[in-house]
């Protein structure tokens, strides 16, 4: 009997997958899907409907689109043999004794006769395995982070250690389809139905990436604060989305080598808040003191300052109130203060010898240069 149920099994899917399939993208995807399998298109309006056909075999004449933004990966019996970028219809031709069809040309009784034996073999089923498989090249959006403690890094501007709080999302790219499905995906997900996505909960993988973010943000403000090209401002951060993204990006790859070992990168962040903690806020406080201090404005403020304080020694102190403040205002450098200049004392000799240089010069002349001299000695 079950001689008979193998042989009427391997007939029957040699029969079904004679059948040419459309295979596209399943319908329902989310938007941060990234690797899912190509699935036959079944029916259309009423049309097609072979439903007999093997899981594992794509038979040769078969149509496979590839979307805008997604890649397709090939494989047969678990390696990956062939990766397309481009957009497009393709067919699918293989090799495989299993993939032969009579309606791709193939031959009729060779075909039948070979396949109806390898598949008796293998108690009814093909002998080999064959997918393909969509991955996304797109930026895939709402991954994201968090902190539930203070994370500390050494601020250049600041000149100190640095703590906050911060929760945010990034962007991820796959930029290499074939590190990120060898060395990252497993093995799980590279089945029929199965849809890899980077924000589910269940996902194992997914919920690493998203520890080895939160270990990396430390290192990443370290290394965005530190950059003269930043301008060393940590008040930056939520405003520099790109900029904060290449330094999470490079502390990711540093610590885990995402982009080198599993084909991954971050593109882009938003940091929803910062959250700093007590001596961290009491620092920027100081320094938006100064900032306001700091040029044309600081040196108004300044003037206005020494002016009320004269009007209130006047008021109050006399004239010893008003020696207090001009030592005070003499002892102050920031802003650019000017103090008004001692006219400084006639010097005689000081006139006659700039004289003399005009007279030597040609600028005057000897009557102009005595006249000088007499008023000058009093004479």
């Amino acid at each position: 009997m079950g001689l008979v149920q193998a042989m009427k099994g391997a007939v029957g899917g040699v029969l079904a997958d004679q059948w040419k399939d459309f295979y596209t993208v399943p319908a329902g995807l989310p938007s941060t899907a990234a690797l899912f399998a190509a699935v036959p298109q079944g029916t259309n309006a009423g049309r097609g409907s072979n439903t007999s056909g093997s899981s594992n075999i794509i038979t040769n004449g078969s149509k496979i689109v590839v979307p805008e933004g997604y890649g397709l990966l090939l494989f047969q019996d678990g390696a990956i043999t062939a990766f397309v970028a481009e957009p497009g219809g393709y067919e699918w031709r293989s090799d495989d004794l299993n993939s032969q069809s009579i309606f791709a040309g193939d031959g009729l009784v060779s075909t039948f006769i070979k396949q109806s034996w390898e598949r008796f073999k293998f108690g009814g089923q093909p002998g080999s395995q064959q997918a393909a498989y969509f991955v996304s090249l797109k930026e895939l959006p709402d991954n994201r982070f968090g902190t539930q403690s203070e994370i500390y890094w050494d601020d250049g501007f600041l000149n100190t250690q640095v703590g906050a709080v911060t929760r945010g999302s990034y962007t991820l790219k796959i930029v290499d389809p074939i590190l990120f499905v060898k060395n990252f995906v497993p093995a799980s997900y590279l089945q029929p139905g199965q849809v890899f996505d980077f924000t589910d909960l269940d996902n194992a993988a997914a919920s690493q990436l998203f520890n080895e973010v939160v270990g990396s943000l430390a290192p990443a403000f370290s290394l965005y604060t530190n950059d003269p090209g930043k301008g060393n401002r940590i008040t930056k951060l939520q405003q520099d989305s790109l900029g904060f993204a290449q330094s999470l990006s490079a502390a990711v790859e540093q610590g885990y080598q995402w982009k080198s070992d599993r084909g991954l990168a971050i593109v882009k962040t938003a940091i929803v808040s910062i959250e700093y903690d007590a001596n961290t806020r009491e620092l920027l406080k100081t320094v938006q003191r100064a900032d306001a201090l700091s040029g044309s404005r600081g040196n108004s403020n300044l003037q206005a300052s020494v002016a009320q304080g004269i009007q209130s020694a006047g008021e109050n102190g006399g004239a010893a109130g008003l020696v207090g403040v001009g030592m005070a205002s003499g002892m102050f450098g920031v802003g650019g203060m000017q103090q008004p200049a001692t006219p400084a004392v006639d010097d005689p000799v000081a006139k006659l010898k700039k004289a003399k240089e005009m007279l030597d010069l040609g600028l005057i002349t000897q009557g102009d240069y005595d006249a000088l001299k007499a008023k000058a000695l009093g004479l």
